[in-house]
C-alpha cells in the first residue's frame, strides 16, 4: 500500500519545483520586441522560437499542476497509487519518478 505521508511530500515537492521553474522562466515568455535596429531579423526569429518553446514548457507545467491536484484528490479519496485502467497497484518506484502517475507501466 502507499505511504500517504511520502506521497503527500512528493506531490508538495513536485508542485514547488514546477512553481519555482515557472517564476524563473516568466521573462522568457514576454513578447519579443520589434526593434530591427538592435536585433536583426534572424535574431528576432530565434527569440520568437525561444518564446514559443517557453510558452509550450509553461503549458506543460500547468498541465502537471492539474495532474498534481488530481493526485491529491486521489490521495484524499484513498485511490492514490491504484491504476485507473486495470485497478492494480502502481509500484512505488514509478510513483517516486512520477508522483502524479495515474496508470501502471503496462497500462501507460
Amino acid at each position: 500500500m502507499v505511504d500517504e505521508d511520502v506521497a503527500r511530500h512528493r506531490l508538495v515537492q513536485k508542485k514547488a519545483e514546477l512553481e519555482d521553474a515557472s517564476k524563473i522562466a516568466s521573462e522568457g515568455r514576454d513578447p519579443v520586441a520589434l526593434d530591427q535596429q538592435s536585433v536583426g531579423r534572424l535574431s528576432r526569429m530565434d527569440a520568437m522560437q525561444q518564446q514559443a518553446m517557453n510558452k509550450a514548457t509553461e503549458a506543460k507545467r500547468k498541465r502537471d499542476l492539474l495532474r498534481i491536484e488530481a493526485a491529491e484528490n486521489r490521495l484524499r479519496d484513498g485511490e492514490y497509487g491504484v491504476c485507473e485502467d486495470c485497478g492494480e497497484i502502481i509500484p512505488d518506484g514509478r510513483l517516486a519518478i512520477d508522483p502524479m502517475a495515474e496508470r501502471c507501466v503496462t497500462c501507460a
